[in-house]
């Protein structure tokens, strides 16, 4: 039977294609960063004698749990994944418990800013090494430059104050630690892009990775002092850690990784640093020399770049 549609009318029945924003996927990575800034103001107030590894181990412990809890395709993920899918489950899990395992120790070891440039500037670099590896796509141009803008920003503000009073010797096991808490975070980040675009819920990829984790880190917490949760603010401390920084942070770290490459994703998350400083300065008192406001720039135009839409 011929088609007897006008053009006009035609265009009327075919369905208009889907657009997909570029701001889709940043907004609620860039949204998960601002909530994990406010990790050091909100740990600090911990009480004395709290070791860090162990603050870390809690939160993740409620907030893994939660995550897993919460959603029911978590439940079901392992028996609906093939046999790969399970291992790469698996293996996001191991990653997942290594961050704390390696972050914090790094951060007694070597400072707040030396651990957070090396393990946050080492994650986008991983990740587009480990992403190419594993043939989910070479990193563009856009993305290296934006990417190599946001580390230097990212470690101008982050190291002003040192840099500006002179500096101190820093451990290199420390600096080895805070790689490896880089490295674990683009591990668990490309094996959720790689499950969420495999088309697995976000929240079920999320949920199964940090339940398993919360389960293999509950032995390290046990292992150590644990009176200092029974205090009230012991107790908010882990609360805000594991709901907000943890619970809520990955939720929608989870669902930008559904619009966005791990790749973008972990440099977007530079953004971070930038808001713990700026929180310390507005919440603390703190003051920043005039040079990490200068990389606090830079770090903003790097990680504008990558999220503006480019021409097309």
């Amino acid at each position: 039977m011929p088609n007897r549609l006008s053009a006009p009318e035609r265009a009327r029945f075919t369905p208009a294609p889907r657009r997909t924003r570029r701001i889709d996927g940043p907004l609620p990575i860039l949204a998960s960063a601002l909530l994990w800034g406010t990790t050091g103001t909100a740990s600090s107030l911990a009480p004395t004698g709290a070791p860090a590894t162990g603050i870390g181990s809690a939160a993740l412990v409620l907030g893994g749990l939660l995550l897993f809890l919460t959603d029911r395709s978590a439940w079901s993920l392992p028996r609906q994944c093939g046999t790969r899918e399970r291992w790469l489950l698996a293996v996001g899990a191991v990653a997942v418990t290594a961050y704390p395992l390696t972050f914090y120790p790094a951060v007694t070891r070597t400072g707040v800013a030396v651990a957070t440039v090396i393990a946050l500037g080492s994650a986008p670099v991983f990740t587009g090494l480990l992403g190419w590896l594993a043939r989910q796509g070479r990193p563009g141009g856009r993305w290296a430059g934006a990417t190599a803008l946001a580390v230097l920003g990212c470690a101008v503000l982050v190291l002003g104050p040192e840099l500006a009073g002179g500096g101190a010797a820093v451990d290199p096991v420390g600096v080895l630690l805070a790689a490896l808490s880089g490295l674990s975070y683009a591990v668990y980040s490309l094996i959720a892009g790689r499950l969420i675009a495999a088309g697995h819920p976000s929240g079920g990829v999320m949920g199964a990775m940090f339940g398993g984790a919360a389960v293999l880190v509950l032995p390290v917490l046990l292992a150590g002092p644990t009176g200092w949760l029974l205090s009230a603010r012991g107790a908010g401390v882990v609360l805000h850690l594991g709901v907000i920084t943890t619970f809520l942070a990955y939720r929608l770290f989870g669902h930008g990784l559904r619009h966005t490459s791990a790749q973008t994703a972990t440099t977007l998350t530079l953004a971070e640093p930038a808001v713990a400083a700026v929180l310390g300065v507005a919440a603390l008192g703190e003051r920043l020399p005039a040079l990490s406001w200068c990389g606090l720039a830079v770090l903003a135009g790097g990680l504008a770049f990558l999220t503006l839409p480019g021409r097309r």
